[in-house]
Order: C-alpha cells, then structure tokens, then sequence
C-alpha cells in the first residue's frame, strides 16, 4: 500500500462524499477533483501581490500543457503551466516560470536555477550532472514537482549571454536574485491548491548562474529551503565579470588569441608533464595543484620540442607565441582590485588554465558546447560577436547594458581595475551580484544542507573561486559547524557543465535527500565519466582532496583510488 504521506490528495478524496465535503469547506484547493480535472482548474488559478514576498503585480497561469515525449521516451503523467508574474515597473518584463506537477507526487518541490543571463526557463525534466542512468525524466519519475524561471527577461538572439535587460533596474534585481523568491512563493502557492497540502521537502540545484542562486536562497531566505546542491557556482558575478573584462583585453592584444590547435597543443604540454602526478596517466590532471605551481607555458616542451615559439612570434599550430603565454598566463592568474568592490571583494581568483579543455578540434558530440563555454573560435572585440569566447561576450554585454546603458559602448575600453567614473555603478552592481554572505547559520539550525561541486578543469567559472567560499564558509561558522550541513568537492577533468575528457555524472539530489530526509551524510560518493572514458568512476573527494590512484588495480574503477590531501 502506498503511505498516505506520497499519496496525491486529489486521490484520497475521489470519492463523490469526500468531494462534497471539501467543496463544503470552500478551501479553493484543486486536490477534490481528479487529477485531469485539477489540471483543467489549473489553468485558471491567479496568486495574489499579497502572497508573494516581494513586490509584483500578482502572477497568473497564462497556459497548461501535457509534457512531450523526450529523447524517445514518454514521460511520467503529469502537467505543466506556464505562469507569468508581472513586475511593478509597467516597462520591466514579466517574470516566465514553468511549474511541472506529476500525477504521483512525492510531497516534495524541486527548483531549478537557470545559466548565463538566463532569459529561459531551463528543462524542467534534469539537473546539473543527474545521472544517465536514470533516463530522460529523472525528477518526474521520482515524483518531484519542479519549477523554475527565465529570472525576469526574455534571452534575445544571444541566448543565455544577452544582457540587454540590464537597462532595466527591475529586471536586473529579478536576474540578481529577487526573481528567486518571487517564483519560489508563487510554486508554493500553486503547489498547495493543486495537492491540498504544503511541500515536505523544498530542494534548489543549479549550476553557473544556477549556482549562485542555489547559494544565493540559503543566504537570503534560508526560512524556505531545505537544502540546496551548487555545482560550479557563479557566486561573485560581478567579480567574475571584471576578470572577464582582463582577460578579454588580454586577448585582444595583437597576435594573443591562439587557434584550436595551438590550445589543443597546449593541453597536450600540459597532460604530458602533469597528467602523471596522481599516479596514473589517463588523461586527467587530478593533481591540479601540483601542475599548476609546475608548468609554465614558456618554458615546457612536448615531444621534445619547446611549446614556445623560437621566434617569439605566432609561427602556427606547433608551438605558441609571446603574446599567447602572456595572455593565457593572465587567465591563470588573479584580478587584484585597488579598493574593495561595493561587495567587499578584493580580488577574484585565476583559472585552472594548465590540463583544461580551451576549445579544440575533436569528434565528440560535447566538443561544440565545450568550445562554446571557452574560447570558442574568434578574439575578443567590440562589440564582440557571438564567436568571442563565452567569457568575453559576457563582459561585452555587461559593460554595454549593465554598467554604461550605452549599446555603442567599447568594452574593451573600460579597464575593470580602474574604471574610472564607472567605479560607483560597477560597485552598486556587485553589491547586487556578488552573493558572498557566508554566515548561513540559521540555514544550518534550521536542518539545511549544501552540496557544492565544481570540476577542476572549468574554463568559465573558477574553482579556485568556489574553494575560496568553501574557505570563508569554514572561517565565518567554524570547520566542525560547517561539517555538520555541508560538503565541497571537486572533480579532476570535468569542465564547466560538459566535458569530453571527464564529463561528470552525480546523483547529487538522492544524495542531498537522504541527508535531509533520513540524516544520512553524504559518505562514499562517486562520480560517473560518460564521455572521456564512458562508464568509468573516479571517488568523489571532499576538498581540499583529490583522487590518487592506489598504484593497482582497473584504471577506471572508482575504489583504486585514495583521496588524497595535498
């Protein structure tokens, strides 16, 4: 017999006396009908201003629809409404949000963060890293409702990194994290009429953006959530977008940006002195720490041969030049602020450049979103085309929309260490963005846990940035504190969302749910690649450490490795 806890109320109460006498009460609440009539009623519900937590003009449900059938396989029976939530501001865009209700509800609610810009509501079906073997619905099929949002603006034809929308004072505060709360609320009020009872159990997982909102609802409204998964988060944004802007000076310069094959040259110096220092030569640079404090580009070799130009000068594909070394010794290095931002921030971090996927040639089907989420195929300019690296199309367009209001604006011409008479927006500006409070205490009292895992090889948001937070988290409530609701780990070879070296699988939700629901912490974990070697596993381990292999064993098993601590 199923538990009355997991059972729909809309079935318990199918009965025509049990419908009489709910409809008697005058709850307003969908679950006296059947499941296809709840559907039908919920094409016409409407939440309030007043029971939304911040200022709205009131959401309504715009449309209901019945799931499609994904990647061949039909899903779970459920539906689906679209909800608009209209802003105060008449010239700010609405907020778009897609609520997924299953027929068979677990009694709990997962949100979804979105990526870049946003301007999408994201696949309300997975989430970062879920598990291959879980098929195309692994929420549905487990009987989570989900929900999630475009953050207030609809994504013109640079999809997730148009910023247009930061002309815009209202959709800019929804895009930096008032839109969470407000989609959040009205999930909850939806949720409660269509199965006549509140959720059990509210869970956030997101990755980039959607990682700093995981981070950003355990900080602000830590009330409403009961834990939260952050993979690769984004959580100084507008930290990260003035390291944008260096590093996409930086490969400006005449002659810096190197072609596909000169990257993918790079990466072969790199595996070749470092790929070995945990052990095993897989073609995975696990030791990060160790490579990064061992190679320097002007002065490695591969196949015998200096990885530095003779001439200094680009003399093609086989080696790089001056200019090159200089700039990607820029992206691996730290933006140092003269003052502190508006957000408190000094600095942020450089990237793990040395063993990571740039953008290459290569016949994995991953290959175009991993060029797209690095280097991509053209140099940074102004304004920068959708062929700049990801990273520079997004300082572009906060620089233009953001900052200056100025569409005509050269980007490449702000210097992000000294803005000059921009210096006041871009700190009022972090102070939105920068999602850097790591006092979560009433989070932790209140039974919340976190997930954070980052891959050590992402080109886009650095892991060095999301172990500093790790840091402050441990500094500000105390290393035993933090233990007690939250763990950190980061995964050699995996890039920033996708990756044909390492391309990570985690099943971080069931992970997650069993901390909350049954106080089992999070023990033994293990990641699944299912793209540079499909199928093999690599222990998941708890920063500060790594997996090194145990010296025997099958290579791509994930219990011949130790984690080790550097």
């Amino acid at each position: 017999m199923t538990p009355f806890f997991t059972t729909p109320l809309w079935r318990l109460f199918a009965t025509s006396g049990a419908v009489a006498t709910l409809a008697a009460c005058g709850s307003g609440s969908l679950h006296r009908y059947s499941f296809e009539e709840s559907s039908r009623q919920l094409a016409r519900q409407q939440v309030a201003a007043s029971q939304i937590g911040l200022p709205t003009s009131g959401a309504s449900v715009t449309s209901i629809e019945t799931p499609a059938a994904a990647s061949g396989a039909q899903p779970p029976a459920s539906v689906r409404a679209n909800i608009s939530i209209l802003p105060v501001d008449p010239a700010a865009p609405a907020i778009r949000m897609g609520l997924l209700l299953p027929k068979e509800w677990n009694g709990k609610v997962v949100m979804l963060g979105g990526g870049g810009y946003n301007g999408a509501v994201p696949s309300l079906y997975t989430y970062p890293a879920a598990p291959a073997s879980q098929g195309a619905y692994p929420l549905l099929s487990q009987g989570f409702a989900v929900f999630a949002s475009d953050s207030g603006h609809p994504a013109g034809a640079a999809g997730s990194r148009d910023g247009s929308f930061g002309v815009n004072d209202e959709a800019v505060a929804n895009f930096s994290g008032a839109a969470l709360k407000k989609v959040s609320d009205v999930a909850d009020v939806l949720v409660t009429q269509f199965y006549g009872e509140k959720p059990r159990r509210r869970y956030f997982l997101g990755g980039s953006t959607g990682g700093r909102e995981a981070l950003a609802v355990a900080q602000k409204w830590p009330a409403d959530w009961d834990g939260v998964v952050a993979w690769y988060p984004a959580w100084n944004a507008a930290s990260l977008n003035l390291q944008f802007g260096r590093i996409s000076r930086a490969f400006a310069q005449p002659g810096a940006y190197p072609s596909l094959g000169q990257r993918k040259l790079l990466r072969q110096a790199a595996l070749a002195q470092c790929d070995a220092l945990d052990g095993l030569q897989d073609g995975v640079v696990s030791n990060v720490a160790a490579c990064n404090a061992q190679f320097d580009p002007a002065t490695a070799r591969i196949d015998g041969q200096p990885l530095r130009c003779a001439s200094g000068g680009n003399e093609g594909d086989q080696c790089l030049s001056d200019a090159m070394i200089a700039a990607l010794k820029t992206y691996a290095t730290a933006i140092q602020f003269s003052t502190p931002l508006g957000s408190g921030e000094t600095q942020y971090p450089g990237f793990n450049v040395w063993g990571t996927e740039l953008g290459e040639q290569g016949t994995s089907p991953l290959q175009p979103t991993v060029n797209l989420l690095a280097m991509n195929t053209t140099a940074p300019a102004s304004p920068a085309p959708l062929t700049a690296p990801y990273w520079a199309v997004f300082w572009d367009q906060w620089v233009r929309y953001f900052v200056t209001r100025d569409a005509n604006f050269n980007a490449l011409s702000l210097d992000p260490q000294s803005p000059g008479p921009w210096a006041a927006r871009i700190d009022a500006l972090t102070r939105l963005q920068d999602i850097n409070g790591t006092d979560l205490s009433t989070f932790h009292k209140r039974g919340g846990k976190l997930l954070m895992a980052h891959g050590a090889a992402d080109a886009l948001v650095s892991t060095r940035a999301t172990a500093q937070y790790w840091q402050r988290l441990e500094q500000t409530m105390g290393a035993t504190a933090v233990r007690g609701f939250a763990r950190y780990y980061e995964v050699p070879g995996y890039g920033h969302a996708a990756s044909t070296v390492f391309n990570a699988n985690w099943d971080s939700l069931k992970a997650l749910d069993q901390w909350v629901s049954n106080g089992i912490a999070p023990v033994g974990q293990m990641v699944t690649d299912t793209a540079g070697v499909a199928g093999r596993t690599r222990p998941l381990c708890e920063y500060p450490s790594w997996p090194r292999y145990a010296g025997s064993g099958d290579a791509n098993t994930a219990d011949n490795f130790r984690c080790a601590v550097r």
